[in-house]
């Protein structure tokens, strides 16, 4: 980088090679809170380095440090290979120093071919007529991909017609082409979320590519097997400070993970309790469902019970949620509820909030909530204009709001307990918790969850999974729709696992995280997502 001297060769001056990644006493005040206190890290050559906390911990604001978002407070110092950066961080010179991001949805053009999200923003224009040349940029693209291993995706296919495991690929590709074999660091936030089980194995394969140059990689999480499976150390954020910094993974389990994270036991997130579903309780009978993807399916959903349904990318399950609630057109089918029976390919959303069905979504930024409104207006927006008087819609009163606002952030332990905090400026966990209090408050007979813990931290994850099974104790019917197994097995009293778009299996009483992947890859056994080096890390 212009202005700094190059780091010394390793070895060179018989020193160890100094940290791909240091930070050091890093301090980060909004107002009159500071919400890091004195952090320091550093990230080996060569490793993958997990970073975890709960929501709120301030991972996220370490993150935005590193990539320019966030200016520290004076004397906060952060370097790259030997070399300091300038703070606040500036994009061009953190990437010449070697500091490449993949962000947590990728920050992909979805209309937008892979060549060009690929080299978006280094795209050259010839020498005189200033036009992009093409031909030099699908060569400079099978360059980066080369160095990824064999490729499988068509440079001239839109971003928008891949699999989340492909965007991925994209996404590392983008970000590691600037970076030199052996040097630099690769910053993931939160980039797996969305990643099942066989696409994350992919994932860190390509992961170890990368790593096995010298190459490190930064990992923020919030998935424990994640760091257990895969990561080489760990360093865990607690209330804006270090509790621990760089301790080596192995030998460490998730109950380990969480309580360095909360500072306590969690009690009861291992082990589902099953429910207590009346013999003679009218079930939800959805019959002959189809549509998308979906093939005549066919299920009953007793009161009090939580039925999961999973599978392979693209096998199907994805689908349900929104055909059952009206989101997506279904071609046939009907739907049994206290309400009566309902043809599915009639329902629309607003029909079907009507009958009693209420549906938690996938992509709570985009799908299911309003970041610029309150806590109180996103919690009650379902039921504004429910309330009639003389046949006519009338609002629902401001201290009726606020009562129920109050009622559903003190069940679901929203933080701050705040009715009229601005839902954007609250972590991920909570805004996941208001989701679910949103439709919670509907009093739903049947709730319908696609992915509802995901991007949560652990602390999070056991609430809104005691909520879950605290709305079917209260007599509600309830479908998850997850790809992640240890959701599905804290969850459910069944699992359906579908296979092209048609349930294949059943699960019943006890089973397992490892039995649900077991069913889903057709009996093949769970393969871990990475073999750490004997040697350690070099």
């Amino acid at each position: 980088m212009s202005g700094h001297p190059e780091p010394a060769p390793a070895g060179a001056t018989g020193l160890p090679p100094a940290p791909r990644l240091a930070v050091e006493g890093v301090n980060m005040t909004f107002g009159s809170a500071t919400v890091l206190h004195d952090v320091a890290m550093d990230v080996r050559p060569g490793e993958i380095h997990a970073l975890i906390g709960q929501n709120g911990s301030g991972k996220s604001t370490l993150a935005k440090i590193l990539t320019g978002l966030y200016r520290p407070d004076p004397g906060s110092r952060v370097t790259v290979d030997g070399v300091d950066l300038r703070l606040p961080v500036r994009p061009d010179e953190a990437r010449a120093a070697g500091v490449a991001v993949v962000h947590q949805n990728f920050g992909l053009v979805p209309d937008a071919t892979v060549l060009e999200n690929t080299r978006l923003g280094r795209f050259k224009g010839s020498r005189f007529l200033r036009r992009i040349d093409w031909k030099a940029e699908a060569a400079a693209t099978e360059a980066v991909f080369e160095r990824l291993g064999p490729r499988h995706i068509p440079l001239d296919v839109k971003v928008a017609d891949l699999h989340e495991d492909e965007k991925a690929v994209v996404a590392i590709a983008r970000a590691v082409q600037d970076l030199e074999d052996g040097r630099g660091i690769v910053v993931f936030d939160e980039s797996t979320r969305a990643l099942g089980r066989k696409s994350l194995e992919r994932f860190f394969a390509l992961l170890d590519r990368i790593v096995a140059t010298g190459t490190s990689a930064l990992l923020i999480t919030h998935r424990l097997e994640e760091v257990v499976e895969a990561a080489d150390r760990v360093t865990v954020l607690r209330d804006g400070r270090i509790v621990v910094a760089g301790r080596e993974v192995e030998g460490m389990t998730k109950s380990d993970l969480a309580h360095l994270m909360l500072g306590r036991e969690v009690e009861g997130l291992e082990h589902r309790t099953a429910a207590d579903v009346p013999a003679d309780a009218a079930p939800v009978v959805v019959d002959g469902l189809t549509g998308r993807s979906v093939r005549g399916l066919s299920l009953r959903i007793r009161p009090g019970e939580v039925v999961g349904v999973t599978g392979l990318s693209g096998a199907g399950h994805e689908d349900v949620p929104y055909l059952i609630s009206g989101v997506s057109k279904a071609e046939g089918g009907t739907v049994t509820l206290p309400a009566g029976q309902v043809e599915l390919s009639s329902l629309s959303p607003a029909s079907a909030i009507e009958r009693g069905i209420a549906l938690v979504p996938e992509g709570r930024e985009s799908a299911g909530l309003v970041g610029g409104m309150t806590v109180t207006e996103n919690i009650s927006f379902p039921q504004t204009c429910t309330a009639k008087t003389s046949g006519k819609l009338r609002p629902l009163r401001s201290g009726a709001e606020k009562r129920l606002a109050m009622d559903w952030i003190e069940r679901l332990d929203v933080r701050p307990p705040w009715p009229h905090a601005v839902l954007e400026n609250m972590s991920g966990g909570n805004q996941q918790k208001v989701l679910l209090a949103k439709w919670l408050a509907t009093d739903p007979a049947l709730l319908v969850l696609h992915e509802p813990t995901q991007a949560v931290d652990v602390g999070a994850r056991k609430t809104i999974v005691e909520a879950v099974r605290g709305a079917a104790r209260e007599g509600r019917a309830v479908l998850v729709a997850s790809s992640d197994e240890n959701e599905l097995a804290l969850l459910c009293d069944r699992v359906l696992v579908f296979s092209d778009g048609a349930v294949e299996r059943e699960l019943t009483g006890e089973f397992t995280p490892h039995d649900i992947v077991r069913n889903i890859y057709t009996d093949s056994s769970r393969t871990k997502l990475r073999e750490r080096s004997p040697q350690g890390v070099s």
